[in-house]
């Protein structure tokens, strides 16, 4: 006798963990995410908004956009799988300066900054010209914290191999500001940012295509953080 309810059928006419695979297949979309856990999950607090960056060998990567819903952390749409560019060497569970990596770990966004107008968004913004400066210079008080100044009346040293950079760079065009070495403790690195690709590896940011991270800066919000592991 053929039975109604399709469960039981299937409980009698499939072996256990066929049956099994086939209901879980009929989970929901929303159900099957809701239940799934990124690697970051306990990490980053009470933070709604992730950039995972994920090593793919080499200075690649990828990015993927993670947002906290009432259902769980779910991908945005489009933004899964974003090519990214990160330091020359990879990456590094203990940052320094000049080691030419990308710090590993979970990191706050302070704020955004570009060359270019704001293009809008939840982040404080900050449009750079020439006598912007992220201040590198360890023996300086304002050590990884932006500075404005004329280059020949800055209080710190603004050589390029004393670490400090000036702002007003293509690669600058739009940038948001990862809070790495936020203690300030001299030689443990600064001026990390997810910035605008060159198509090169970088120095130890994130780099990623100049109109996606307009669409994401656009997103994101005060509490957003960066998770980046291999």
């Amino acid at each position: 006798m053929a039975l109604r309810d399709g469960t039981v059928g299937c409980m009698f006419r499939l072996p256990m963990l066929l049956c099994a695979a086939l209901l879980a297949a009929l989970l929901t979309p929303a159900q099957a995410v809701a239940d799934f856990s990124p690697w970051f999950a306990n990490s980053v607090g009470p933070a709604t908004q992730v950039l995972a960056v994920t090593g793919t060998g080499g200075s690649d990567a990828k990015l993927d956009v993670w947002e906290r819903t009432a259902a769980g952390w779910q991908p945005v749409a489009g933004g899964v799988g974003i090519p990214a560019k990160i330091g020359e060497k990879g990456m590094s569970p203990n940052h320094f300066d000049g080691s030419m990596m990308t710090p590993k770990g979970i990191y706050t966004l302070d704020f955004a900054f570009g060359t270019q107008p704001n293009p809008g968004g939840g982040l404080k913004y900050v449009q750079v010209g020439p006598n912007h400066w992220w201040d590198g210079d360890m023996k300086s008080p304002t050590y990884n914290t932006m500075q404005v100044c004329d280059k020949e009346n800055c209080p710190f040293n603004t050589s390029l191999s004393a670490g400090t950079e000036n702002l007003d760079i293509p690669q600058y065009a739009h940038a948001v500001v990862m809070g790495v070495n936020k203690e300030r403790i001299p030689g443990k690195g600064g001026a990390f940012f997810v910035h605008s690709t060159d198509g090169g590896a970088t120095a130890g940011c994130v780099a990623i295509d100049d109109a996606t991270l307009v669409t994401i800066m656009r997103w994101l919000r005060p509490g957003a953080m960066i998770a980046i592991t291999e």
